[in-house]
């Protein structure tokens, strides 16, 4: 493996570099995503190979036996690149948040993992001589991708309890999990963290300083939950994309300290673009970054008993109520929700829109930039039943339509479309939503009454011009698809 020179790595990590680009670019629109994962696993299969072929082309150079080596990564290669793609086939649309966690999770561990080796062994990553003390800005850049993946793995370990669902245990519930002097405790194990770091960089000598680097990532850990546990369901969709940043992050300042220029690209492209999506999502909810780290949507609301609902008239009515009604509409409005994600209904509604097209109805599908548990979990969900791309609208693009709307069709939504955002005493305040309560008719399908992840009753429900559909989506617009003629 002589053959390869730093110069042919370094343009094939250029060329992985820009299929990664590329790979954000297409995945930025559903139509383009395809060719978008497309660049991206060109450009994954071009780094592990060339990783591979520098990998044997050091430990040659050092003249140590590249056998073991090169077997262990082709096993790392041949078992995750198998567990990942089974994962990939099975995994229903509502689950993807939680693998997304998942995987987030790994990519921490990971970084914490490389540096510990590093720590140990650094002339074998060629970032110290044989015998010779860490410099200290490799320690420096150690200390802080141990700290970022140390947090990202055990936050994402959290949050994919709590998107998860399925989980009894109290720190993987979707409400807050809160106790007095929390934001405190938080502080003084940041503070911990930081001068435990301080001191692994500035000792200088050839044995590295263990006790403080494995206190500190032991207290990074023990962050990473108490970080992640007082954040409800509501701002899930953000922490997915925080974790995603942080995952960037750590990949990156890992790749400084081994001097690995793909790492660091990468992990900064992941890194930026978590980071942006994080803020894109809290502009659609109208939360700071800060709010979300300090606690969950309604997290000082009065809990909801019931009481308020059961006071208010609810007009109910039949699937076939609902189709007449459609299929009399010149234009028709669908909001599509999580209840629409776990029913998997979005074949049936594909095929309900088609029948009411027949019948020259204008249909559009609208989209919020937080539906469902992850950003574009609505766009991914209708591509997957091959809806045509301009039939689906963003947010901004559609919300000027609504007062023009003869019906609106709120599938398993809650929170995006629920007015109260326009309450300045209401805890979604301010809130960007659908503004379905324009509509000359709504029919909202859910299967109860029950509030959504922010914990509010929803005045959309209780307009006189809305007519409630309970039951399964899927069953209900099946039921809707026979009755239209």
């Amino acid at each position: 493996m002589n053959f390869i020179s730093m110069n042919v790595v370094t343009l094939l990590y250029l060329v992985a570099s820009v299929c990664f680009i590329q790979a954000l670019k297409g995945l930025s629109s559903p139509a383009t995503a395809r060719i978008g994962n497309t660049f991206g696993m060109a450009g994954m299969a071009i780094a592990v190979v060339t990783t591979i072929a520098l990998m044997l082309k050091l430990q040659a150079q050092l003249a140590t036996g590249g056998g073991m080596g090169f077997a262990l990564v082709l096993l790392g290669v041949v078992v995750g690149g198998g567990i990942g793609a089974v994962a990939a086939k099975r995994v229903e649309m509502t689950k993807m948040p939680e693998l997304v966690a998942a995987m987030h999770s790994l990519i921490g561990l990971a970084a914490v993992c490389i540096a510990i080796a590093a720590v140990s062994e650094p002339w074998a990553f060629n970032i110290a001589e044989r015998g010779g003390a860490l410099p200290f800005g490799n320690r420096l850049e150690l200390f802080i991708g141990t700290f970022v993946g140390a947090v990202t793995f055990s936050g994402s370990v959290i949050a994919f309890g709590k998107l998860s669902g399925k989980y009894t245990f109290r720190l993987f519930q979707g409400a807050p999990v809160r106790f007095a002097g929390q934001h405190i405790l938080n502080l003084v194990l940041a503070i911990a963290i930081i001068g435990l770091g301080l001191l692994f960089c500035f000792d200088d000598n050839v044995a590295p300083a263990w006790t403080p680097f494995i206190v500190m990532a032991a207290l990074s850990f023990v962050l990473g939950v108490l970080i992640i546990i007082p954040i409800g369901g509501a701002d899930m969709p953000v922490v997915v994309s925080m974790l995603n940043s942080y995952s960037g992050w750590a990949a990156a300042g890992i790749g400084f300290s081994l001097n690995n220029s793909m790492l660091i690209i990468a992990g900064s492209l992941v890194g930026s673009s978590g980071a942006i999506l994080s803020y894109i999502m809290c502009k659609a909810m109208n939360r700071s970054f800060f709010n979300v780290i300090l606690g969950g949507f309604g997290g000082e609301a009065p809990v909801d008993d019931g009481t308020a609902k059961e006071q208010r008239p609810v007009k109910s009515g039949s699937a076939d109520d609902a189709a007449f009604i459609l299929q009399n509409a010149e234009s028709v409005i669908i909001v599509p929700g999580y209840g629409l994600a776990v029913a998997r209904a979005q074949h049936s509604v594909k095929e309900l829109v088609d029948k009411l097209v027949e019948h020259g109805v204008q249909v559009r599908y609208a989209i919020h930039p937080v539906a469902g548990r992850m950003p574009g979990h609505m766009n991914v969900l209708l591509a997957e039943a091959e809806v045509p791309y301009d039939q689906v609208v963003e947010m901004e693009d559609i919300n000027g339509e609504f007062g023009q709307t003869d019906v609106v069709l709120v599938l398993g939504a809650n929170d995006v479309v629920n007015p109260a955002a326009k309450d300045p005493k209401s805890p979604i305040a301010g809130m960007p939503i659908l503004e379905a309560y324009k509509a000359k008719s709504i029919i909202v399908n859910k299967r109860s009454m029950a509030s959504g992840y922010a914990g509010l009753d929803n005045d959309l429900f209780y307009q006189p011009n809305t007519m409630m559909v309970f039951g399964d989506a899927k069953k209900v617009i099946e039921a809707m698809v026979k009755a239209v003629d």
